[in-house]
This record gives C-alpha cells, structure tokens and sequence, in this order.
C-alpha cells in the first residue's frame, strides 16, 4: 500500500512538473509574439505619428503644386491671346511657348512641393536619384533627348505648320500635331501617322501645299496621221476656258517623246489651290480633252500588236 501511494505520488509530481515546463514554454512563446506584435504596432504607430506630423506640409505642397498648374494653365491662355493676334508671329512659336513653358512651370511648382512635403530634400537629390548625366541614362534616353531636341528646332524654325500637307520619307499626309516628341500626319486614305521629329528633322520634306499656286500637267498621245497643231489648238482652247485655270504662269503643250504608236503631247498648266485641287482640275480637263478630240476626230491610238501565224509545208504547197 506504501508502495502504491510513492509510486502516485512520484507520478502526480511528474505530471505537475510537466505542467509547470509546458506553462512556462507556452507564456515564453507568447511573450516573444507580443513583442513581435509590439514592435509591428509600434513601428505603425511612429508611421502614423510622422504622417500626422507631415500631413499639415504635404497640404501646404499640394497647394502649391495646384497654384503652379493653374500658373501654367493661364501662361497658356496669356500666351494665345498676346501672340494670336500678331501678324508677325509664328503659329509654331505659340506651340513652343504653350507647351516649354507650361512644363517648365509644373516642372518648378513640383519640385517646391518636393521640398516641402518630404524634409531635408533638395532638387539635387532628385537629380542623383534620376541618374541625369551618368553614361548609361544618357544611351537609354538617347532618341528621346534626340526627338525632344528636334521638335523644338522644328516647332521654332517652322518649316511647316498644322494644316500644310507634306511628304517626308516617303509618307504623305496633312500635319494635325506637332508635339515635343513626334509629329502627327492624317493620310488622305484617313489613317494617323506618327513620324519622330528626329526623322522629321534630318529627312527631306516636300511642303505641297506651302505655295498656294500649284502646278498641274498630263500627257496625252495622238496617232501619227493626226495633225499635231490642230490637237495643241483644241487643247490650247480648253484651257484657255477654263476659269479655275491661271493665266500666268502661261500654260503650255508641247511634243514631249515621239513613241512606237503615238506623239506624246505634255499638257501643262496652273491653278490656285484656295479654288481647285489639283487632281481635281486634271481630272476635268482630261475629259474635256477626251470629248473634244473624238468630236475633232483626233485619235488617242493604243499599242496594237499583229500576229502572223506560219504553217510550214502546207502554205508552201498551197503557193505552188
């Protein structure tokens, strides 16, 4: 019975020691989660503390900021309405004014709100952080420092301006924009083209409607046993009918090739694009010259080919 009562004795106090480890181990695993809590909620609270701090600055920065866009927004309008009405002003200087300006306004009331808003800050730093001047951003933003260039260069030197039609490597279209970075062209088939100014720049470009006096011609063939001065003179007499068409420059027919199967006659003449196009006149007077020819019977031959078919032996044969 003594025995008994040792042996539960030595067991109640093993399991109350048991007990007493497991407790220590579980307060110890929950005192190192507090702490781990405490030091999250305390880092959230010194955030929330130095945001409350700042909150104040960062309304007076964005306030700023505000100020400056709404600068630029009447820099803008002061610009358009001071130089609209020059008659000596360029369209694209507004454009330079408008846009390099306006940037550079936003640009200035940024980084005050910068300084404001975020302490010990300083334009400097916002230059080391961007990495400006270092080898590598300068190749990396080599086409857009490139384009920004040249659209400056062309919006201040105004080879054309929006509205004008152009040809520039191989691609035509009216300009619709001429932005910092790319022009924009509207083809006559009605797609938008995007051409860089850099390409712009350093590419020919063809201003087809720069002049408002434009040139317009076609050829036409007459057949060899047709007289040469009767067609100049219906031709010469078409012209000279037409109202759209101007008198001076004088317009002009002349024989321009002698070919296999007609005289080539080159017909050309000018008009003033603010009354016609120039496709649109050719296209009239091409058919008025194509009814006056079949009334004058003048011919506008056609390549003819003849075909001779030999049968050998049997045409022989039939000669004899």
């Amino acid at each position: 019975m003594a025995e008994k009562e040792n042996a539960l004795s030595d067991v109640t106090q093993g399991t109350t020691q048991l007990l007493q480890e497991a407790t220590e181990k579980t307060a110890q695993t929950v005192i190192e989660h507090t702490a781990k809590y405490n030091d999250a909620y305390s880092t959230i609270d010194k955030f929330m503390d130095g945001f409350w701090e700042r909150l104040p600055y960062i309304c007076i920065a964005l306030i700023f900021f505000t100020i400056f866009y709404m600068l630029s927004k009447l820099f803008k309008l002061f610009v358009r309405k001071a130089l609209a009405e020059k008659s000596y002003t360029k369209q694209n200087l507004v454009l330079v004014l408008n846009r390099v300006g306006s940037s550079a306004i936003i640009f200035i009331g940024f980084l005050i709100a910068m300084v404001i808003a975020i302490p010990g800050f300083t334009p400097g730093q916002l230059m080391s952080a961007l990495g400006i001047g270092s080898v590598a951003i300068g190749f990396a933003f080599k086409d857009i420092f490139q384009n920004l260039l040249s659209g400056i260069l062309i919006l201040l030197g105004e080879p054309f301006k929006i509205g004008d039609d152009i040809i520039v490597s191989g691609m035509e279209g009216t300009v619709e924009d001429i932005q910092i970075r790319a022009t924009f062209l509207r083809s006559p088939d009605g797609r938008r083209i995007v051409i860089p100014n850099a390409t712009v720049y350093t590419s020919p470009v063809t201003v087809n409607t720069a002049y408002p006096r434009r040139r317009c011609e076609f050829i036409v063939g007459i057949g060899y046993e047709d007289d040469v001065q009767k067609a100049k003179d219906i031709i010469f007499n078409i012209l000279d009918r037409d109202p759209t068409i101007l008198s001076q420059p004088a317009f002009t027919v002349n024989v321009s090739a002698l070919a296999d199967f007609s005289i080539n006659l080159n017909v050309r003449w000018w008009v003033n694009t603010s009354e016609t196009t120039t496709s649109g006149s050719i296209s009239e007077v091409q058919e008025r010259v194509i009814h006056a020819f079949n009334e004058n019977g003048v011919s506008i031959p056609y390549p003819v080919q003849e075909v001779k078919v030999y049968r050998g032996e049997q045409d022989a044969s039939s000669v004899k």
